[in-house]
Order: C-alpha cells, then sequence, then structure tokens
C-alpha cells in the first residue's frame, strides 16, 4: 500500500471570493466540482485550444490550490494573472509551503491534511496537499511507473501549445466538462471530439528493448507512425495514429519493439461506432 512524495510537483494558490468563477471561465473542467474531499482535474489551454498546463485543483476553505508540475508553477502564476482583470483574486506560487503526495495500491486516504481521491480513475488512488512530509515507503519513481501501468498521462508527455487535450485522454480521464460553459480553448476540443478529428493519441506501450529517450520517432515498415513520450522499466507512452495502433502487431522505436495496449477506460473511434 505505497504512499509517495513527490517533490516534482508544486501548488499554485488561487484566492479570493471570485476564484471559482475566475478558473471557471479558463481551464477545461467544472471548478465547481472541486469541494472538500473532491479534486479536479484540469487544463489551461491556448485561445486556440491547444494544452499549457493540467493540474489538479482543491478546494481548501477560501482558496483553491493547483497541484501541477513544480516547473511549471510560476509559468501558470503568470499565465492566469493576465486574465485577472477586475476579478477578486490572488495568485501565488506556494510550493513551498506544501508538499505533494500520492497513495494507491489500498493505502488509505491521510487524515488532517488536503487530500482526495485521483479523479482520473479509482485504481490511481489519492492525491494529497500537507504543510509537512507524509510518512512514505515508495518514491516518485514507484508513483510513476504505477501511472505507466494504467495508462496515464503525465504533463510530461503533453507539447505546450502543440497537443490537444483528446490526445491525451482528458475525456475518458475526466478531464474535460462538456456542459459547463465556455472556457478558452473550447472551441477546438469540441470540434475535435465531435467532428471526430482525433487521429493520433497517447498510448500505453510495452517496450522490448533499450528504453527509447522521449521523442524517438516511432515507425512501422519503415514509415513513421508517432514517437515515444516517456517510460520506465519497460513500460511507456507514445504518441501514436491511432490507425497504427489498430492494425496491431510491433511497433519500431530506436533500439527497442513497443506494444501498444488499449486499456480498458481508453475509448477508440472505432469502439465508439461498434
Amino acid at each position: 500500500m505505497p504512499i509517495a512524495l513527490l517533490p516534482g510537483r508544486g501548488v499554485v494558490e488561487v484566492a479570493g471570493e471570485d476564484r471559482v468563477a475566475f478558473l471557471q471561465g479558463l481551464v477545461s473542467n467544472d471548478v465547481t466540482r472541486a469541494v472538500p474531499g473532491a479534486a479536479v482535474w484540469a487544463a489551461l489551454l491556448t485561445p486556440q485550444g491547444k494544452w499549457l498546463a493540467d493540474f489538479f485543483v482543491f478546494a481548501d476553505g477560501d482558496r483553491l490550490l493547483l497541484d501541477c508540475v513544480r516547473d511549471q508553477a510560476g509559468t501558470i502564476v503568470t499565465s492566469l494573472s493576465r486574465f485577472r482583470l477586475r476579478s477578486k483574486v490572488a495568485l501565488r506560487d506556494a510550493s513551498a509551503e506544501l508538499a505533494v503526495h500520492a497513495g494507491w495500491g489500498g493505502a488509505a486516504l491521510p487524515e488532517g491534511v488536503i487530500a482526495a481521491a485521483d479523479p482520473r480513475l479509482p485504481e490511481a488512488g489519492w492525491r494529497a496537499l500537507a504543510t509537512a512530509p507524509l510518512a512514505t515507503d515508495a518514491d516518485a519513481a514507484a508513483h510513476d511507473l504505477h501511472r505507466l501501468s494504467l495508462g496515464l498521462p503525465d504533463s510530461g508527455d503533453l507539447e505546450a501549445q502543440k497537443s490537444v487535450l483528446l490526445e491525451g485522454g482528458f475525456d475518458e480521464l475526466s478531464g474535460v466538462s462538456w456542459s459547463k460553459g465556455c472556457y478558452m480553448g473550447q472551441e477546438l476540443t469540441a470540434r475535435t471530439k465531435y467532428r471526430g478529428l482525433l487521429k493520433r493519441r497517447l498510448f500505453p506501450v510495452e517496450v522490448a528493448g533499450p528504453l527509447p529517450a522521449p521523442g524517438t520517432p516511432v515507425t512501422r515498415d519503415g514509415a513513421e507512425v508517432g514517437e515515444m513520450r516517456s517510460g520506465r522499466d519497460g513500460l511507456g507512452l507514445a504518441l501514436l495514429r491511432i490507425e497504427a495502433v489498430e492494425a496491431g502487431g510491433t511497433l519500431a522505436c530506436g533500439e527497442a519493439a513497443l506494444t501498444p495496449r488499449i486499456p480498458a477506460w481508453m475509448r477508440l473511434p472505432a469502439r465508439e461506432s461498434a
């Protein structure tokens, strides 16, 4: 029942009476669903609908806390501040004050801290923000391997100002609200879904051979069909053309062979129309 400290994660604080309405008009998910004990996974997009950052939104008293990649915390504060205008909100990087943790495999949800189930999948476990490190029996590498085993994307698997949300599974993993109303980048996200425009997406892969570096091209019979994004201990995520995965078999990537897996949570266009 592992619990791990995630030192690569940081926290952005959004305080003030307009905090919910402010974020609601900017991010992909319904911020009103972030309440004590329940977190929301959401993304910040460009006006053209391309991914900039994603985070878990926690409610804590009169503030919202964004569990994000630590190195992106300052950028998120700067990006959100551009839209503050007359909104009564205050934004700051609170990474030095709160430590991000994750538990999985049946680990009990901790008490006395800001915690909630991971909103993407029940198997993902839970996430917690604490002013002091919790007792742990695993590390960030073990948590990374756990998320790869589930096929869950990490922020490093997406490209700023290039990736679209459906490539990263945000639809199936509850990272998008299709009913809350307008938000920045909504038009492209909705058009990609309802017009069936998605041609490639992140797939979990089993790696036989040396682990390819991120960005290594993936090929089938010499033709490029995608690229490696992340991996560890024989598991990885690769951005692949959907048709290449549906064709079955293995793919080449550097000196390794990749076998794509389609997890139970993933919905491909062919499956939806069946």
